[in-house]
């Protein structure tokens, strides 16, 4: 007897869902259902292009593999939008309203979204976030978050460095909510002016009005959080309650980080505590072909696919790669200067233009010989602890590397203001929310350990005085 496409669907979800983790299972298939099998292929209904699009390119190979093993006969995946929005009774929440006329989402330069509200972005949305291995449980919680505010992920909180996306992230989870349903109430605002608000209404004996505006919107997006980090107990307390209302009314919270809860020095445990409660997602640094992406997705949103050549495209992306600002920025740079210098687009002119943002790669323009370098740091600190340079970057994580590797971080840090991506590349390729604990950890021990501070400050009194001499020496060497 055959099955039918149900059955044949749930067994291939069974499998499935033994392989997949679960948020990535809850956010993308789960909202999905058979709707025909069509010879040697089985159509299945997602939601909306979005869902489709996105189950298409990352999970149906990988869920026709799992037919020959579940059914015993080869069976082709291939998604579709669902046009008649048939749902089991659970998924319910996944189905959409009518999307409003585009003049009913705010945008950059609309008035606020709730009273005390900044703006959205108009660039800011799902269609122009480019999803690579980085950001993709991000974006997936997002979009999920944007389909049923208040039931999954909440609250959904979002860390990672600066100018890799979260933002954009959040503000696309606004945009996708008003499309859905333009009568949300919406509240966008960061940390800090949150907090300044709260003052005020201190000041001002306006309390209730504050607790008003922040507690009855329907969907609350707070960027940087972090600053929260060793704020008074006031602010705390009332982040606290407010939380606490929109949750417990089902409504969704929405924040963003530099790190994750649990690193957020000074933050209460409670408020730690239900910052976890949901999902935690981090996003990091692209890699080389998530970088071209982003950067062809650049030229083609502002109309300059046929002004930058692929071969420098490919040229930036190997280069500059600490973020999606700096890649943005790169693009702007090299434009304004080659109109300066009335040259055309080419890797020799970008070379030019971007020599600040440019790696001394192999290839490349070197360093100054009197400049100094991460390597020399590392081999500074690794002299005096008695280890090696290989160490310091290896993953081994035992106190006798542990200590030099994290003073090695505050000392690149201190001294060359190297950002916090390029400095856990450095050393092995950590993430940056472990390089800013090294750094908060060195601060914390050398306020209480002399002999630690005094050793300190010995390496960087070497280390600044071995680039004084090797400076002075290029300079003697140029003028000789």
């Amino acid at each position: 007897m055959s099955l039918s496409p149900a059955e044949v669907w749930k067994r291939i979800l069974d499998r499935a869902r033994q392989e997949l983790p679960d948020q990535t299972f809850q956010a993308w298939l789960e909202p999905t259902e058979a709707l025909s099998i069509e010879g040697s292929t089985i159509f299945v209904g997602a939601p909306d292009q979005f869902t489709a699009d996105w189950n298409d390119s990352k999970h149906a190979d990988l869920l026709s593999s799992y037919a020959p093993i579940v059914l015993g006969h080869p069976l082709n995946v291939v998604f579709r939008v669902n046009e008649e929005r048939k749902r089991r009774s659970q998924m319910d929440f996944f189905v959409s309203p009518p999307p409003p006329s585009p003049s009913a989402i705010p945008t950059k330069g609309s008035p606020p979204l709730n009273g005390t509200s900044a703006p959205l972005s108009e660039r800011y949305t799902f269609d122009l976030f480019v999803i690579g291995k980085s950001n993709e449980l991000a974006a997936a919680a997002a979009h999920a978050v944007s389909q049923a505010p208040g039931k999954v992920y909440n609250p959904l909180f979002i860390y990672g460095d600066t100018g890799l996306g979260k933002t954009h992230l959040m503000q696309a989870v606004a945009h996708e909510t008003l499309q859905r349903s333009p009568a949300t109430r919406i509240t966008y605002v960061g940390t800090e002016q949150f907090m300044n608000e709260l003052i005020s209404s201190i000041l001002d004996r306006t309390g209730a009005e504050f607790r008003r505006r922040y507690r009855e919107t329907d969907l609350l997006l707070i960027d940087d959080v972090h600053f929260l980090k060793g704020r008074k107990e006031t602010t705390q307390e009332e982040f606290f309650h407010t939380f606490n209302a929109l949750y417990e009314a089902g409504r969704q919270i929405v924040l963003t980080s530099d790190r994750p809860p649990s690193e957020i020095a000074g933050l209460e445990a409670r408020l730690i505590s239900r910052f976890q409660w949901g999902m935690v997602a981090d996003i990091s640094m692209p890699d080389f072909e998530h970088r071209v992406a982003i950067l062809k997705q650049k030229a083609q949103l502002d109309r300059l696919e046929l002004t930058i050549p692929d071969d420098v495209i490919h040229f930036i992306a190997e280069h500059v790669r600490s973020n999606v600002r700096e890649l943005e920025g790169s693009i702007i740079k090299l434009l304004a200067y080659a109109s300066l210098k009335h040259k055309d687009i080419t890797v020799d002119v970008a070379r030019e233009a971007l020599r600040d943002k440019l790696r001394a790669l192999e290839g490349f323009e070197p360093e100054p010989l009197g400049s100094l370098t991460i390597l020399t740091i590392q081999q500074a600190v690794a002299k005096e602890w008695g280890v090696t340079v290989d160490g310091l970057r290896s993953k081994t994580r035992t106190k006798t590397l542990t200590t030099p590797r994290q003073i090695a971080m505050y000392l690149t840090r201190e001294l060359l203001s190297t950002q916090l991506v390029e400095i856990g590349n450095a050393f092995g390729g950590r993430d940056h929310s472990t390089v800013i604990h090294s750094l908060e950890k060195v601060q914390q021990t050398i306020t209480d350990d002399s002999a630690l501070r005094a050793r300190i400050n010995r390496i960087r009194n070497n280390l600044e005085n071995f680039n004084f001499r090797m400076t002075r020496r290029v300079e003697t060497t140029a003028v000789l």
